[in-house]
Parts: structure tokens; sequence; C-alpha cells
């Protein structure tokens, strides 16, 4: 049997914080929660959730006292800027007596990233997920409304991961041995396109869902519309336009490090159906 550890989890009440902190809970452990508003957290009973900031590093000692491990995101703030902060929350996190830590990468260079890698003072685990699953809940509102998704660049492949998978990852790696010094890639089963998304999302909610292709510049104004920066517009245009040769390709790692299988997009599908549904809620679970 496991022996229970106490886990401290940053970046608790995101789409993959929430899933870190469930995988851990299932698996037996304590879980310590840190986030800025704690009163706003919503998250389980179980989970002890506590006041604390990325930015200001020594609000998390406190915190720190009595884990075994402990996970990290790359930003932080109000403004979700870049952490320069890595070095002092390693340094705490040692002092305290931490042995393990893993951080979700997120998607490129990153201050905290590149300090957690340079540490050789505790064991870390650097987790790389592809596209989010999730991310499919934004067209909820679209296929609530009028029962089509409209998006550009349709034919693109993409291995979209469950983000409990990438909770399940992180969690193998905040509490066994023989994870330090890794970088994980985490994907789904399948390689998808937009059309397979949308089919499976219909045969979830029992109702046809409309692909509708934009061009280039349809989606760019679709974007604009919804408030996207230009910097975040040019990224879409890139990652969709030319996928990287990681995000569409599957690897075993799920498999591999939690012994189960990864989880389908069909399956994702199912679990979220009541957000594609009139009067059904469209947030992360």
């Amino acid at each position: 049997m496991t022996q229970t550890q106490k886990i401290l989890v940053t970046g608790a009440t995101g789409t993959v914080g929430r899933q870190v902190v469930a995988e851990l809970l299932a698996r037996g452990h304590a879980v310590r929660a840190l986030t800025r508003d704690p009163a706003k957290a919503g998250l389980l009973a179980e989970v002890e959730v506590v006041g604390g900031d990325l930015t200001e590093p020594d609000s998390l000692i406190p915190a720190l006292e009595g884990v075994t491990g402990l996970h990290l995101i790359t930003f932080g703030g109000p403004y979700f800027a870049p952490l320069e902060t890595g070095p002092r929350i390693l340094e705490a996190a040692r002092a305290a007596g931490v042995r393990r830590v893993t951080v979700l990468h997120g998607g490129g260079p990153s201050p905290l990233e590149d300090a957690v890698r340079a540490d050789d003072g505790v064991d870390w685990t650097v987790v790389m997920p592809v596209e989010f699953m999730a991310n499919a809940l934004q067209w909820a509102e679209g296929v609530v409304a009028s029962d089509e998704v409209r998006e550009p660049f349709v034919s693109r492949l993409s291995a979209m991961v469950h983000e409990g998978d990438i909770g399940a990852v992180a969690a193998v790696a905040l509490t066994e041995e023989g994870h330090g010094g890794q970088e994980y890639v985490v994907t789904g089963p399948e390689v998808l396109t937009v059309g397979d998304k949308v089919a499976a999302i219909a045969a979830a909610r029992g109702r046809a869902v409309s692909l509708v292709e934009l061009t280039e510049e349809e989606a760019v104004a679709q974007w604009r519309a919804a408030g996207h920066p230009d910097e975040v517009i040019g990224f879409l245009l890139e990652v969709y336009g030319n996928t990287p040769e990681v995000g569409r390709t599957v690897v075993d790692t799920v498999e591999k490090i939690t012994g189960r299988p990864a989880r389908s997009f069909a399956q994702w599908a199912e679990e979220h159906a009541d957000a594609f549904m009139a009067g059904g809620a469209a947030g992360p679970a």
C-alpha cells in the first residue's frame, strides 16, 4: 500500500490543477491547495485550501510545511505573467523538505521551468501535455445556440489529451519514485481532426452538429470579436495552420506512467455532454 503523503498543488483551481487534486485524493494522499483567493476556490471538503501567491515566494513558506511534493505552474498573479520567482520558490521548497516537484509546461520557454530543470536538490518532472480536450468547451455556446461549430483549418490533426490524464501523470510523479529528471509528453490515444471531435460531441449529446469551415480571415475576425489579443491570434494561426509534430503524434506516456490507457475524446464528450445542450453548464469539470 502506498504511504499517504501530503502534496501542495499550486494552480489548483485551474483546468489541470483540479485534476491533479482529484487524482491525488483518489490515490489516498492529502492535498493542500494554494490559491490567491481561498474563499472562491470551490474545491472538495477534503482539500486543505490555503492562501498564497507564486509571485510572492515567501507567502508559500507556511503552505510548504509538512509537504513532500509540490506541483507548480509557470505563470502567476492576476495577469498570469510568466513567473520569475522559481529560484526562491525552490529554495523554500528544499528548506521545507520537499522531495519531488512537478511543473506543468506552459507551451513555451519559461523562467520557472528553467529554474526547476536546473535544480539538483529535488526530483523534478516536467509534464508536457498537448492540446487539452477541455479546449472543446469553447464550442459549447455555438453548439447550444445553433447546433454548429465554426472553425478554420478543419483538417488539422491533434493528439489531444484528457485533462484528467494530465493530472494522473502529475500525481504519480509527485508520489512515486523513478520520475526525477524526466520530461513527459502527454497525449490522448488517437489523432483527431476537427470533424472527428464534432462528430464525437454530436454522438454524446444525441443531436447533430454542423461543422462550418472558416477562412483564415473569417477566423481572425471571430477571434477578435471574442476579445483575443493579436499575439494570441497569431499563435492560433500558427498552431492550427501548422501543428507541430509533437501535437499530432500519439505517445503512450499515460499508460506507461499510470498503468491504464489514456482516455478518448469520445469519453470526454460523454462526460461533458450537458455543456453542449440547452441548460447545460459549459465550464471545465
